[in-house]
């Protein structure tokens, strides 16, 4: 694991930055997060996909002590990982580094790595303990994708409480390959919607609720399906579906509704803004959070408990023309602000500050 010879000087602010966006991804989702990372270079940034997924599984380092083991054990995939993301920054001059999805590099060893160091948190409190949290140190900026984090306190403060000193909010973001490019503000919400409401993601029991005019889709178990088909006569098996068919499905429905694993204390996740980009009106959690994202009744409408969900859902299915309009507006705040190109723009401007202020 040796990563000597990169012939880069520290810090180096020499023209075009050069900056690798490392990252977890399978399939159809690896292929579009590789090709627009890649599409959003312009003159100032450009930026190199590095897909660490494929080197070994992602189960085995989702917890910093598992990456601990396998960086002390040598593990020939994590070994493999290293010595390839050595020959990206060398072969591409990399100046900077962004670490997203589960991060493979161990503390130890990215303190040789003569490049600036960014970590991008994107599960917000499920995980924080499990990796974020272990990983500050060895970054010189953090990204959090949401500001939300206990009843205690905000992300920010707690990551500050951690010991990290450079933080920044930086949302996710849409990418072009979740909804259909060829749609406008005028065209978006034409064709016919025969799907009243969808979700599509990871199951939970409480996100199966509301009958025969609500599309399910996602990752479960057969146990639960079993439960659901029992208790509630749901019409069929659900499964997961490929990633491929999201958009056709979103752009069949009305209303989406939006689960987050601990509610408005996890909100912000891609979904917040796949469905407004898609022309479907979104219900969701997220409490006084959801305003750092949309401005609520507007572009978004928000749920306090499964009874106020299906209360406000019901309530949009008859009332056609509001749904339409908050779905409008909705789909005009993301074309505007939630676009992963523009994000990573952010992103590369925090660096070349950051960059700056290490001299």
């Amino acid at each position: 694991m040796s990563n000597a010879g990169f012939g880069i000087a520290p810090f180096a602010l020499v023209g075009m930055l050069n900056i690798i966006y490392s990252f977890n991804k399978k399939g159809y989702e690896a292929e579009y997060w590789e090709r627009e990372i890649a599409a959003s270079s312009n003159n100032q940034f450009r930026f190199i996909p590095f897909n660490h997924d494929p080197y070994l599984n992602v189960n085995l380092y989702s917890r910093a002590q598992q990456l601990d083991n396998l960086y002390f054990e040598k593990h020939p995939g994590l070994v493999r990982m290293y010595a390839d993301f050595e020959s990206v920054i060398r072969e591409h001059n990399a100046t900077a580094v962004i670490v997203d999805n589960c991060p493979p590099y161990h503390p130890d060893y990215l303190r040789k790595l003569p490049i600036y160091k960014v970590l991008r948190i994107s599960d917000g409190p499920i995980s924080a303990y499990d990796r974020d949290f272990a990983y500050l140190h060895a970054y010189h900026l953090i990204l959090y994708h949401s500001p939300a984090y206990s009843a205690d306190m905000g992300m920010a403060e707690k990551l500050h409480y951690c010991g990290a000193t450079s933080i920044h909010f930086w949302p996710m973001a849409v990418f072009n390959g979740m909804f259909d490019e060829t749609k406008t503000e005028d065209t978006i919400l034409n064709g016919k919607r025969d799907i009243d409401i969808i979700f599509i993601g990871t199951f939970h029991l409480g996100k199966m609720a509301f009958g025969r005019r609500c599309q399910m889709h996602g990752l479960t178990s057969w146990k639960r399906n079993l439960y659901f088909n029992f208790k509630y006569g749901f019409p069929g098996w659900i499964g997961p579906v490929a990633g491929q068919a999201y958009v056709p499905l979103y752009q069949r429905s009305k209303i989406g509704f939006n689960v987050h694993n601990r509610g408005e204390y996890s909100v912000g996740n891609y979904r917040l803004f796949e469905l407004p980009a898609n022309g479907v009106m979104q219900i969701s959690d997220g409490g006084d959070y959801l305003k750092e994202f949309f401005i609520g009744s507007e572009e978004i409408v928000s749920y306090r408990n499964a009874d106020d969900l299906i209360d406000k859902l019901r309530y949009y299915l008859v009332h056609d023309e509001e749904r339409r309009r908050i779905a409008l507006s909705g789909y005009c705040r993301v074309m505007r602000d939630h676009r992963i190109r523009e994000r990573m723009h952010t992103a590369g401007e925090l660096i070349q500050n950051g960059l700056q202020q290490k001299g």
